[in-house]
């Protein structure tokens, strides 16, 4: 990063701090307003064909760069996700100095309350549908700065003139409550996350990026959710279902994204069932399928036309796709097995065991080193679709687990908390 670099981030954040000074006159009503009048406009048609032919813009160039484009389109289930996220947070009652404990003696009181937390600032990939997401911290009186991935760059300029500054104006907001970094450079990126008014610091996207923003953050001082850490794993286990065994793996990969199932192990002692019905699900889905070395000989010669054999190391590696799925596949001995593999070489995050036993789910659940653990598929992490609230992001398993104070981290998830004492009578002891 450079000076000029720093300097845009700092005035980014320097607004938004401003505006977040500003939300403690703003009421609950008006805070609501704004998400109600952000959905209205993105229903609005003549309002999407205007972020629409942006959209479209950055598509081309982003093909023409050689990018994969599958979540840069704005489609309409993107739109009506973006409406409904928002129109939930409109509905979703305030907490702001909600008390979440409270000890009450015969002439004081303490209370324990919840308190906005102040800026957050968002790295967010080429995706549209997040800028919307990330407005979800105003619901707790926060405040936000979004820079987006250049190829969505275009996109949010659309969303942001079109629909949610006029919303933000309507509803009376201040000016910079939510501020979008104009620069495609990854240094302001990197200065976002050096700032101290910045209270909490979201990365989303995928690899060697997110890893070096989280570590800029940690550097100084800075809390973070890094939400790049993707690729999802599925134990089959012995008892496995195969009926549900189908279905929790195609409804696992139906699109790319970081819940998607990345690596499959299979138990050992009944892999002569599990591996074709495995395989069934993987050919339907047009699957590239990537098998550990060693495990190649529980697999039929007749599938093996299908697949290449990697080193067991490369079990560490998240597949990037686009349209075809590509996934890893492990043979495991036993439970024991294949919870010591997920914990060695999983990226430690969506963790499925396909059992029929409560007892075995329950230990794979105490053991397995991850926030999302199931008995079906994997796709069922996302805070808009678990919880019924849009996810802002992941809290960080990696470096801090008590973050999010949940898995998911969402708009009303990000607060702090400050204790208050009472004299109820103006003569409470003043001693100890």
């Amino acid at each position: 990063m450079d000076d000029a670099d720093i300097q845009i981030a700092r005035d980014a954040v320097e607004r938004a701090h401003g505006a977040f000074t500003a939300m403690l006159d703003v009421s609950d009503e008006q805070i609501s307003s704004f998400f109600r009048t952000f959905a209205d406009l993105l229903a609005d048609d003549g309002v999407w064909l205007a972020i629409a032919d942006a959209n479209a813009s950055d598509v081309d160039r982003a093909k023409q760069a050689g990018r994969t484009t599958g979540r840069l389109v704005a489609t309409e289930p993107m739109r009506a996700s973006m409406i409904e996220g928002l129109l939930g947070w409109e509905k979703s009652p305030s907490r702001r100095g909600e008390v979440i404990e409270r000890r009450e003696q015969d002439t004081w009181t303490i209370e324990r309350r919840r308190a906005p937390l102040g800026v957050v600032a968002f790295v967010f990939e080429g995706r549209p549908n997040v800028f919307a997401d990330g407005v979800g911290v105003l619901r707790g009186g926060n405040t936000s700065v979004m820079r987006i991935g250049s190829d969505a760059l275009g996109t949010a300029e659309a969303i942001e003139a079109n629909a949610l500054a006029p919303a933000l104006h309507a509803a009376g907001l201040p000016d910079g409550a939510v501020t979008l970094v104009r620069s495609p450079s990854h240094g302001v990126a990197q200065a976002l996350f050096t700032i101290p008014l910045v209270r909490l610091a979201v990365a989303r996207g995928s690899g060697e990026t997110v890893r070096l923003l989280g570590a800029i953050a940690a550097q100084h001082g800075i809390p973070a959710s890094l939400h790049g850490t993707g690729g999802a794993w599925m134990y089959l286990a012995e008892d496995a279902p195969l009926g549900t065994v189908s279905n929790a793996m195609l409804h696992s990969f139906d699109r790319k994204v970081c819940n998607t199932l990345n690596t499959v192990v299979i138990n050992a002692r009944q892999a002569h069932e599990l591996v074709p019905v495995a395989f069934g699900a993987l050919i339907q889905a047009n699957a590239k399928v990537h098998v550990a070395n060693g495990s190649q000989h529980e697999i039929a010669s007749h599938f093996m036309s299908r697949v290449d054999v990697i080193p067991v190391e490369d079990l560490r590696r998240e597949w990037e796709w686009d349209t075809a799925p590509e996934i890893s596949l492990v043979i495991a001995a036993d439970d024991d097995e294949a919870i010591d593999l997920i914990n060695t070489y999983s990226p430690r995050f969506v963790a499925s065991i396909i059992t029929a036993d409560p007892e075995r789910f329950e230990r794979f659940y105490a053991r397995v080193d991850a926030p999302y653990v199931s008995n079906a598929f994997t796709r069922w992490v996302d805070g808009q679709w678990a919880w019924d609230r849009p996810e802002l992001g992941l809290s960080n398993w990696e470096r801090g687990r008590i973050l999010g104070r949940s898995a998911i981290l969402s708009g009303d998830d990000v607060f702090t908390v400050r204790d208050v004492f009472i004299d109820n009578t103006g003569e409470a002891s003043q001693s100890r």
